[in-house]
């Protein structure tokens, strides 16, 4: 089967790509290196030539609701419109567990990302996964300054491997709407994930000072309410994998 991946040179992107591969399939990467840019949508039609199938883990870097909004809800109708008038038989997008309670300015545009393919005319399957365990090093990253302050926040991490090979098999299993949650084996603390990264050599050290966040973030928000599959690879697990291969363990998509 061939099939698009849109954002396919990302962190997730590229283990999707791997994972077709492995699989038998013929994956086609959409992205600016390859000639395909989802907002203006140039090259798409091109790209979508003979494919079968698309998976959407494309992603933009922002906390403005308005930013987000607006890349998910143009890249989305783009990625759509060409695939049905190429005749793609399913459509498989990656969401965040937790987005219809934690409505911050990323997850309002991942929200609009959901109601645009569930609007589309091509079958669909959306997955929303936990934060991957690259989560902590991400925030980390992003947060300047001597000390870093991190919500104090109740998540469930899975491995980005593990969510692409869950894509792969939704693939594989034909359209199926909205599928059960994707999370990681266990609970974790943001903050001791925040800790355990920075004693590892994955951050600069700094003290990690908790921050309190008000809202349905701090009431587990992020973790899944129903039942789903779990992946096997814990955060520690991770940590260990990522030190051994000599691999940043903070590198983000």
């Amino acid at each position: 089967m061939k099939v698009a991946v849109a954002g396919g040179t990302g962190v997730t992107g590229r283990y999707v790509v791997e994972m077709l591969t492995a699989a038998g399939h013929e994956p086609v990467v959409l992205a600016r290196s390859t000639g395909v840019d989802l907002v203006s949508g140039a090259g798409l039609d091109a790209a979508l030539d003979g494919v079968d199938a698309t998976i959407d883990v494309s992603n933009v870097t922002t906390l403005k609701r308005d930013v987000a909004v607006g890349f998910f809800d143009t890249a989305g109708r783009n990625l759509l419109g060409a695939a049905a008038r190429a005749g793609v038989r399913h459509h498989v997008a990656l969401s965040i567990v937790g987005i219809d309670r934690v409505k911050t300015g990323y997850y309002q545009g991942k929200l609009r990302q959901e109601e645009v393919v569930r609007d589309g005319s091509v079958p669909w399957s959306v997955l929303r996964a936990t934060q991957f365990h690259e989560f902590a090093g991400q925030l980390l990253d992003r947060t300047p300054g001597p000390v870093a302050l991190v919500p104090r926040l109740t998540v469930q991490p899975i491995a980005v491997r593990e969510v692409a090979e869950a894509l792969v098999a939704i693939v594989d299993g034909g359209p199926q709407g909205a599928v059960p949650d994707l999370a990681g084996p266990r609970m974790e603390s943001l903050v001791d994930m925040a800790r355990r990264l920075i004693r590892a050599g994955g951050s600069r050290r700094r003290p990690v000072v908790p921050l309190w966040l008000p809202g349905p973030m701090a009431g587990g928000g992020l973790l899944p309410t129903g039942p789903g599959a779990r992946g096997t690879q814990t955060f520690e697990q991770w940590l260990a994998d990522s030190g051994s291969r000599g691999v940043h363990p903070a590198a983000g998509q």
